[in-house]
């Protein structure tokens, strides 16, 4: 048994000799981060063509609208959670029928 510690102390003991610093050399660095720009997302519906519409009346909203492609709904009505990344969800208050949000999916 002895042994063994004795051969693990030499291992630890010729691992240090290479890489380690003696106690009083050692500095703690933080590492620096990485500095990550947010990818922009990606335009799947058409968002930016429409994005002058968020403020602006229900009754603005371009005609013919395409059930597949547009959902038009207020903003706390019960709609299906389907995902269609194609899909542009336009939501609007029920009170002002004012364009609140727009929305891929």
């Amino acid at each position: 048994m002895s042994r063994r510690f004795f051969a693990l102390g030499l291992l630890v003991a010729a691992a240090c000799t290479t890489g380690c610093a003696p106690t009083s050399q050692r500095v703690n660095v933080a590492p620096t981060p990485i500095p990550r720009s947010r990818p922009e997302p990606i335009d799947t519906c058409g968002l930016k063509a429409v994005s002058n519409l968020v403020g602006q009346p229900k009754s603005a909203i371009p005609v013919p609208v395409t059930p597949g492609l547009r959902r038009v709904t207020c903003s706390t009505c019960v709609q299906a959670q389907d995902y269609n990344p194609r899909r542009l969800n336009i939501y609007f208050d029920v009170d002002t029928g004012i364009i609140q949000r727009l929305a891929c999916g």
